[in-house]
């Protein structure tokens, strides 16, 4: 699977086909693909609950050519609806048909909730075509991916008949099975009591996907910005009269050219001039100011020639030097936006498009409030950036880190505070800035020191630790945890994992409970190059600070030198943050010309241009 493989999802939904603001599973299908599969392109679509447009979309891929699809998965239509017909519309086109897979999917859905027996999807193979049926839920499509993910790589390099791959995947495995026994590996994902006699974490470690698939269910959104701008339609046509797009001179198009009397001046704001005027008489007109009634021409000033002025200093004659035409440079009433229309065709976020947007209708958007949000920084050690240098202390950076991090993406901090490692302290402060805050980032004070007291203090509070590890470098330590409408992230100490973590899991939890669309929240991503010789992989998923260069119309990323969590200044030009997979014995190092998606970390995120 060295090659880039093409997958193809499929949201079948009526209601998502005629508003795909409504697409969850889709878009969460897609972001999950490309945390599995660096080397991923994706096709999608949404059709409606139309069993022969699914069939004929299903067929149309199938037999696509560069590329060759080599998955689809579609998600919707498989429960038990008079229109849920995705499975006989998938299985008409099946070669072969994959019962086990379907079991499989089935069973591991049973585990989590009973609901999952009312589901119908089917797995087959058509052509050299994989095709899944999964839920429609965003949840539901999360679970199954998580099911089928390690299993997919293997399954498309059979049905592409990669011999030499699987062989050697056959070879791993009979390995696997006859060392087990003698193994002494330790389980990185291991748990115990985090106690004196069981020092590992007593949080499971879960993967990034899965992290931020609980953020998403925990965190409870505000009413939908989608649905808030949804409701705006237009009170007034734009322009509400017609409007002169040129500094000119309007007249009757049934006049010809040759010398004409200038009746007066129109500039923009006037009222429109409602009395009849001659084919050899105009007005002089500024750009934007509304046509006199009886005029359906305007002849830029560049096709005229001044005659006479009057005494005054004003235009009297002037000559058009070509033939009018009508209609012509005049804006029609609602040419910019029709009275009743929809004012956003589409949702956006864009705090400069929504208030332009409203503005210009004489409009403002209520019913949604920024999160409120408090920033922490724990450790015994820290100092202020304003207090003299003390043996013994560093400086805090964190703070103002996350501080600038949320200014930059249009958020606020309502307050923030560096506390020493005391547990009466912590969790004091805790309890009094949720009184006023949604949110709490906090950094540090949540791996297995001695006073690493965040957990501990949330727990006395009453809060839910949803997770406490994540399978990631930087990073491991990132806890979130939640009580009712109040959210806490503890972040690793380390500025590094702090700037990391805020990216993955704080911004899009905050864009989320703002009323952002959900596939809207988390960082833009793009496939990107690598240009370093050879970076050693880690056995967790890394995350790593690159700049970014243009060649000829290519992104290529830069690693910027160091990567420990502690060296602050490998932000320092950092464009992007490249998704460098877990270490494999097929494939323990990145190297020059490897392609991976990265997160996108700034508006102007190219470096250079070569």
């Amino acid at each position: 699977m060295a090659g880039e493989i093409c997958f193809a999802i499929l949201t079948i939904s009526d209601t998502c086909s005629q508003d795909t603001s409504k697409d969850r599973s889709g878009p969460r299908l897609v972001a999950l693909i490309r945390e599995a599969f660096q080397n991923a392109h994706i096709l999608s679509a949404i059709l409606p609950d139309e069993r022969e447009q699914i069939s004929d979309k299903l067929r149309q891929l199938v037999a696509q050519r560069n590329p060759s699809v080599s998955a689809i998965i579609t998600t919707g239509g498989t429960g038990f609806a008079p229109r849920d017909v995705t499975p006989e519309a998938t299985k008409f086109l099946l070669d072969k048909e994959c019962p086990q897979l379907a079991q499989y999917i089935a069973q591991a859905s049973l585990q989590i909730t009973k609901f999952a027996a009312l589901t119908r999807g089917v797995c087959g193979i058509a052509g050299s075509t994989l095709i899944l049926n999964f839920p429609g839920s965003e949840k539901a499509v999360t679970e199954c991916f998580e099911v089928v993910r390690d299993l997919l790589p293997h399954a498309l390099q059979l049905i592409g008949n990669e011999l030499p791959l699987v062989r050697r995947v056959h070879a791993e495995l009979q390995a696997t099975v006859g060392n087990a026994s003698t193994s002494g590996h330790v389980c990185p994902h291991q748990t115990g009591k985090g106690d004196d006699s069981d020092r590992n974490s007593p949080f499971p470690m879960i993967s990034v996907v899965q992290a931020l698939e609980v953020i998403f269910q925990t965190v409870q959104q505000q009413r939908a910005v989608a649905q808030l701008l949804n409701d705006f339609v237009a009170p007034v046509d734009i322009p509400p009269f017609r409007a002169s797009i040129k500094d000119g001179y309007a007249m009757k198009s049934t006049g010809f050219s040759g010398t004409k009397k200038v009746l007066g001046y129109i500039s923009a704001g006037d009222e429109v001039i409602v009395h009849d005027l001659e084919e050899d008489e105009c007005y002089k007109i500024n750009t934007g100011a509304p046509v006199p009634h009886y005029a359906d021409c305007i002849v830029q000033v560049e096709d005229t020639k001044l005659l006479k002025r009057k005494k005054t200093g004003e235009e009297d004659l002037v000559e058009i030097l070509v033939e009018p035409q009508a209609n012509l440079d005049i804006r029609p009433i609602g040419t910019d936006l029709r009275k009743g229309s929809k004012l956003f065709p589409s949702a956006d976020h864009s705090a400069v498009v929504i208030k332009s947007i409203l503005s210009s209708v004489g409009k403002h958007l209520t019913g949604v409030r920024k999160p409120k949000v408090g920033i922490i920084s724990t450790g015994s050690e820290l100092l202020a950036p304003s207090q003299p240098e003390a043996k013994g202390k560093i400086y805090d950076s964190n703070t103002t880190m996350l501080e600038e991090l949320l200014q930059y993406f249009g958020f606020e901090c309502a307050q923030k505070v560096v506390l020493s490692d005391d547990f009466e302290i912590v969790k004091g402060k805790i309890e009094e800035l949720f009184k006023s805050v949604d949110f709490i980032i906090c950094s540090g004070g949540v791996s297995m020191g001695d006073k690493d007291y965040i957990k501990p203090a949330l727990q006395a509070l009453g809060f839910t630790l949803n997770f406490g590890r994540v399978n990631m470098k930087p990073g491991k330590p990132m806890t979130f945890a939640s009580k009712q409408d109040h959210y806490f992230f503890g972040l690793p100490g380390n500025p590094v994992s702090a700037f990391v973590t805020f990216h993955l899991f704080v911004l899009p939890a905050i864009r989320w409970f703002a009323g952002w669309e959900r596939d809207k929240c988390e960082l833009a991503s793009l496939p990107i190059t690598l240009q370093n010789e050879s970076i050693a992989l880690d056995p967790r998923p890394e995350y790593v600070r690159a700049s970014v260069t243009s060649k000829n119309g290519r992104l290529y990323a830069s690693v910027n030198g160091s990567q420990m969590s502690s060296r602050l200044q490998s932000i320092v030009g950092a464009d992007v943050l490249v998704h460098l997979p877990g270490r494999t014995s097929d494939k323990p190092c990145a190297v020059a010309g490897d392609v991976y998606r990265a997160s996108v970390l700034r508006y102007d995120f190219i470096s250079k241009y070569e």
